[in-house]
């Protein structure tokens, strides 16, 4: 089972580069994008109907043209559900929940706190909310894959720039203690796991010609809690940095499809 998760900064704009092009290409079983600064109304039926998938989709209530995540799957999960019950959070339209049975998938764009500190708090919230919730699925023995734009690199290794960039949001040591924390809880980050000196990132700058430089950070992610790992799940993590469409990347990860 193939899961992809690409942050696509507008699907509308993917639309007219490669987008389809790319979702053919990489055969996911199920597709994950966030950032598609789209309302409901703004869905063309030709991307929300692919043929052979359902898809799904959660939008921001608050603010035209921002937030927002989507997802289409070959198998109809059990049950699905959008946010996690706290309004501050949901409105912007962050989370899509799917219980697939032998585990329950989290696609999610979590908040970038590089506006204003009051917008950096509401990201350590976020993590904080979000992580009380998928924990007490974890709790009732859930597996889980949370997947999605994290909006954080979480050591010197997932960024070119580590120093220059140390009391930048998206580096700071508070945000990277977040990480450091739900690891500690029992998720692992997929990725990293498998290639713990792999240099690769998954954002890029538009500014500076940050991409032709590979100056970029590794900041979406595929955390599953340990026992996927522990019961031989995870078969493959990749990140398709030569695909372009997006300031990221699409990333990848692979299950062992006789378990799932």
């Amino acid at each position: 089972m193939k899961l992809i998760s690409w942050n696509v900064n507008g699907l509308r704009a993917v639309l007219k580069k490669n987008f389809r092009e790319v979702f053919e290409a990489l055969d996911a079983d199920i597709f994950c994008v966030q950032e598609t600064k789209l309302q409901a109304h703004q869905l063309d039926e030709s991307v929300k109907d692919i043929p052979g998938y359902e898809s799904y989709w959660s939008h921001c209530a608050v603010k035209k043209g921002y937030s927002g995540v989507g997802a289409w799957t070959r198998t109809p999960p059990k049950s699905f559900s959008y946010g996690i019950g706290i309004p501050a959070y949901d409105a912007e339209g962050r989370i899509l929940e799917f219980d697939f049975g032998a585990f329950v998938l989290f696609n999610i764009y979590f908040p970038n706190g590089q506006m204003s500190d009051a917008r950096l708090q509401y990201k350590l919230d976020f993590y904080r909310d979000f992580f009380d919730h998928a924990n007490k699925l974890k709790n009732d023995g859930r597996s889980l894959i949370i997947t999605g734009d994290y909006n954080t690199a979480h050591n010197e290794i997932d960024l070119k720039n580590p120093q220059a960039n140390s009391n930048t949001s998206g580096f700071l040591r508070i945000e990277r203690d977040w990480l450091d924390a739900i690891e500690a809880e029992g998720y692992v980050d997929t990725f990293r796991y498998l290639y713990p000196e792999l240099v690769k990132y998954s954002w890029w700058s538009y500014r500076s010609k940050a991409r032709e430089r590979n100056a970029g950070w590794r900041i979406d992610y595929f955390f599953v809690t340990a026992d996927m790992i522990e019961n031989g799940l995870i078969k493959e993590a990749f990140i398709a940095d030569e695909i372009h469409g997006s300031d990221h990347c699409p990333i990848g990860l692979i299950l062992e499809t006789n378990h799932v």
